[in-house]
């Protein structure tokens, strides 16, 4: 394998997506005892990202915690403030959004 260029394995790099060593304010969490009843009562946020072919894209998904469905998302090759409100925007126009508790860590997003 070596004689011919081909690798065995694919060096891992990591990307950090989130700073969670900020000053900005943290608010409790509201979802630790509640009881779920049905969908529409907790959505819940998170960044990732995908190795591609020439480098990565990232993701910003929104799951409804009661049926575990992805509700929003949006891909792109930058991460920034745009992919998280467009995720955002696309959940918020496909469900009913009373009374509504949108959970995510307690990070802020690194920009890169």
């Amino acid at each position: 394998m070596k004689e011919m260029g081909i690798q065995d394995r694919i060096k891992r790099k990591y990307i950090a997506t989130t700073n969670s060593k900020h000053h900005n304010k943290i608010y409790s969490n509201l979802i630790k005892d509640k009881e779920l009843t049905g969908i529409n009562q907790v959505w819940c946020a998170d960044i990732t990202y995908i190795r591609i072919l020439n480098g990565f894209v990232y993701l910003s998904a929104i799951i409804d915690i009661y049926s575990r469905k992805i509700v929003g998302y949006a891909i792109s090759k930058t991460l920034s403030p745009k992919l998280t409100i467009a995720a955002l925007s696309m959940a918020i126009a496909t469900r009913n959004t009373d009374n509504l508790i949108h959970h995510s860590d307690q990070g802020i997003e690194v920009y890169l």
